[in-house]
């Protein structure tokens, strides 16, 4: 290790991880070279190879941003060339922006159908999974009584669009509870198995939930709706970039995701997949011409637009791959271990989160029993800059706690340090 840690010039101490490199693409692909024949899970608890990751992102050190699930800050190398794509988008944009800049959309589209695993005709470039779903929420045929059937747990836009069918179109939204944590993913596909009925014509689900963190069996659902002649939607915000997996993981006909979380796009990117076969059967949110019937494009007609945000898609996964996905993962889960773990310690604390990899990664979410989640948040922030969220479900309630790979373990011991303050002496008046 001492010979990597001369190679890295890591000598520096709490102001290097501040302060951010020109060369620090380089050197994390340098990093990952000197690391490239430890497990992952040796490689998580290296903080010499992680602060090369740290220097890489320009955040601002005064927060603790433990929020990351809601959209991730990019690494300076995506930030850059967004901004030249948008210096050349504005030299003409009738012909550096349209004639220039647009086609380049096709490289991205093959980067990313290669990465999810799927072929280039099936990947649409989208502003994010919200626009993708509700592309296929509101674009299948249904009829009135059809049933709908999802959790109880998944994101509220998606629930809200089902609702939204409900009045129009008279079909019928069932949702099903879940504990937090679930005993085991049996339970889960259990729970959608004995909910479907003759009526069901739709599943959604989550790959991860936004609340707790909770990974479904997909694979096992999505196959399961197949057999029954069910269209089978997979809501995947939180899940791309965040854990290694490819489609045939997941055998999924619908996927969509938001790129501005895991794998640090830029903000306002995401991807939407449909089985090639299904294409013809899901109308676009924007009227295309029948000629784009079968075409994934039209589920990217959306007016004028930019193409700065998602050509620098392309260097997000280049960051991405420099780390590697089953080495971010470990780092993920061994940030939210740190804490949650901790912190289980109290029998005040009641972690909502399974600890177990087959069910969880990068998110937590944890409740102080006998203290308001929202009051707590706000005094986590107002007294020490730590950002989080309440989350306030009939079900549940507690604090969601997303670290990411540019987040130190100091700052992940901080936020224990403010709860443990607030077990042992409350909230003040």
């Amino acid at each position: 290790m001492s010979t990597r840690r001369a190679f890295l010039g890591l000598a520096a101490g709490a102001s290097a991880v501040a302060a951010f490199r020109d060369d620090a693409l380089p050197r994390v692909l340098a990093a990952g070279r000197e690391t490239a024949d430890e497990a992952p899970e040796a490689v998580a608890a290296d903080e010499a190879y992680w602060r090369e990751v740290q220097q890489a992102f320009t955040v601002n050190r005064s927060y603790v941003n433990l929020n990351n699930g809601g959209v991730c800050p990019s690494p300076r190398i995506v930030q850059e060339a967004m901004k030249r794509y948008l210096d050349l988008s504005n030299e003409a944009p009738v012909y550096t922006m349209w004639q220039m800049l647009e086609p380049q959309i096709e490289s991205v589209r093959r980067e990313l159908a290669r990465e999810f695993g799927c072929d280039a005709e099936e990947m649409a470039i989208t502003r994010n999974a919200s626009e993708g779903l509700e592309a296929v929420q509101l674009g299948l045929d249904l009829k009135p009584g059809d049933e709908i059937l999802t959790t109880t747990h998944d994101y509220p836009r998606m629930l809200t669009t089902w609702r939204q069918r409900e009045r129009r179109d008279g079909v019928v939204l069932k949702t099903i509870p879940f504990p937090v944590p679930p005993p085991s993913l049996d339970l889960l596909y259990e729970r959608f198995e004995r909910a479907v009925t003759p009526r069901t014509k739709v599943i959604l689900v989550c790959h991860i939930t936004n609340l707790t963190g909770q990974i479904f069996p997909v694979a096992r659902i999505c196959r399961m709706a197949r057999e029954r002649g069910i269209e089978a939607i997979v809501d995947g915000a939180h899940a791309f970039a965040h854990f290694p997996f490819t489609l045939a993981d997941l055998d999924c006909d619908y996927y969509a995701t938001s790129l501005h979380k895991w794998l640090f796009a830029p903000h306002g990117t995401g991807f939407l997949y449909v089985r090639r076969s299904k294409i013809g059967r899901v109308w676009p949110l924007m009227a295309a011409e029948k000629q784009q019937d079968e075409d994934i494009r039209k589920f990217e007609e959306i007016g004028t637009h930019p193409a700065a945000n998602h050509n620098a898609i392309a260097e997000a996964l280049v960051f991405h791959h420099g780390i590697g996905a089953p080495r971010k993962a470990a780092r993920l889960r061994y940030l939210r271990d740190r804490f949650l773990r901790r912190l289980a310690e109290s029998p005040r604390v009641r972690v909502h989160t399974s600890l177990d990899p087959a069910m969880s990664c990068g998110i937590g979410n944890l409740q102080v029993e006998g203290i308001d989640s929202v009051a707590l948040a706000k005094h986590l922030f107002d007294t020490r800059r730590i950002i989080v969220v309440p989350i306030k479900h009939p079900e549940f309630e507690g604090l969601r706690v997303t670290p990411c790979v540019y987040t130190t373990t100091d700052e992940v011991d901080r936020f224990s340090e403010a709860i443990e303050q607030v077990i042992a002496k409350g909230l003040p008046a």
